[in-house]
């Protein structure tokens, strides 16, 4: 066994730490540690971290690692607006072009780890067009890179359900492959009957155990009700604390006295939320879910696909995005930034083992940074990046 030795370290508080690390996980964690005595010469790898701060591995919540072009030649988007409309010319791209999902996932994927990003959730679309082709792809990702990237896989029915007969089974045989969560859309907007759309994730949900995460853009009464209904589901099912609902924006549009009763609700049902902080959308409201004890995670969403040009496999940008969303603009207003794409990230998305204490999963990043805020604005290089208890990035070069 080689033990890791992080010495001269920076906690988010400000004083000093060091970090061993022993079978990929956190041996021990404090000030002015020593080798345990009886350590063989060589047997212990040390970094001097010069004072670096030193940050939980990060957590990206919602991505599409399957969509992306990253790496590959520039898109030209003249997609229209309409939500279908991208649906459509998505769809209808991939299968003309013979897009990779495997491939685009996994230089996505680099990317991310190479940022400091060591647990990631991320969404594949399942269709009756390319069946699961794309769940292919990100499988063989995940398995590629398991030792250092702690991969969820969403069976995500990104053109719907209802009226392309035979998604269902998909989905059903998506979870039986390996995929760990079920994805859903708009049971209002895109599948235009909300009773027997949710009947359908449900009940799906509920033969394979495992959790949902659906992508809610319905805004305002029409959102309302679809998490009404949910929230039915919720209780009858037993499926308290195995629901998180991705971009949630209806919620964004109540006044404060019927958000916060709403929030209570999604509280006791152990409903958690996650967002991209985008501009052109009115988003859930941040500081009321903490008060109201429901998790808001950050994620990306899409980056560089026929969505969208923007985004980069940065989490600390998309905490410095979610803050610019928010109006925070305090040090200690920017902790909860970093929070979204960290702790909260984890509790969404019920990544295990994660954090700086003894006994958790070794993910540890060292950034050129005071403290959380610096990093954040700075968006500070990655000095050091350890997943899973290996060296991913060192000295600044991605190993």
């Amino acid at each position: 066994m080689t033990t890791l030795e992080i010495c001269n370290a920076r906690a988010l508080d400000g004083a000093p730490v060091d970090v061993r690390v022993e079978h990929g996980r956190i041996a021990a964690i404090g000030a002015s540690l020593s080798t345990p005595p009886g350590t063989p010469d060589g047997a212990s790898q040390r970094i001097d971290a010069q004072g670096a701060l030193l940050l939980p591995g990060l957590v990206e919540s919602h991505t599409h690692l399957d969509k992306t072009v990253w790496g590959m030649p520039w898109y030209v988007n003249e997609c229209g607006s309409r939500l279908i409309d991208r649906i459509d010319n998505e769809r209808q791209w991939r299968a003309s072009s013979g897009h990779d999902a495997g491939a685009a996932s996994l230089a996505l994927g680099r990317a991310f780890l190479a940022a400091g990003t060591t647990r990631l959730r991320t969404h594949v679309d399942i269709d009756t067009d390319a069946g699961l082709r794309h769940l292919d792809g990100v499988l063989a990702t995940r398995e590629t890179l398991a030792d250092t990237l702690d991969m969820q896989i969403v069976a995500f029915p990104q053109s719907g359900v209802l009226d392309r007969a035979g998604t269902v089974e998909l989905l059903d045989a998506s979870l039986s492959r390996g995929a760990d969560v079920l994805g859903w859309l708009d049971p209002c907007a895109i599948d235009r009957d909300p009773k027997a759309s949710l009947d359908a994730m449900f009940a799906l949900a509920d033969k394979h155990g495992c959790p949902v995460d659906i992508h809610l853009h319905e805004p305002g009464e029409m959102g309302v009700f679809s998490f009404e209904l949910m929230l039915e589901r919720i209780a009858a099912l037993g499926m308290q604390g195995k629901v998180a609902v991705s971009h949630a924006f209806c919620l964004g549009e109540l006044d404060a006295a019927r958000a916060d009763a709403m929030l209570a609700r999604l509280a006791d049902a152990g409903v958690a939320l996650i967002t991209s902080a985008p501009p052109s959308r009115i988003v859930p409201p941040l500081m009321a879910c903490r008060r109201a004890g429901v998790p808001l995670a950050g994620g990306n969403d899409g980056i560089r696909d026929t969505w969208t040009p923007y985004g980069t496999p940065d989490m600390l940008e998309r905490a410095m995005l979610i803050g610019m969303r928010y109006n925070l603009r305090r040090d200690d207003e920017l902790e909860i930034a970093l929070d979204c794409v960290t702790y909260q990230g984890a509790r969404t998305c019920w990544f295990e083992d994660y954090g700086l204490h003894v006994g958790a999963r070794a993910d540890l990043v060292l950034v050129d940074a005071l403290n959380a805020a610096q990093a954040i604005a700075t968006r500070a290089p990655r000095r050091w990046v350890i997943a899973g208890g290996q060296v991913v990035v060192r000295e600044g070069v991605a190993v």
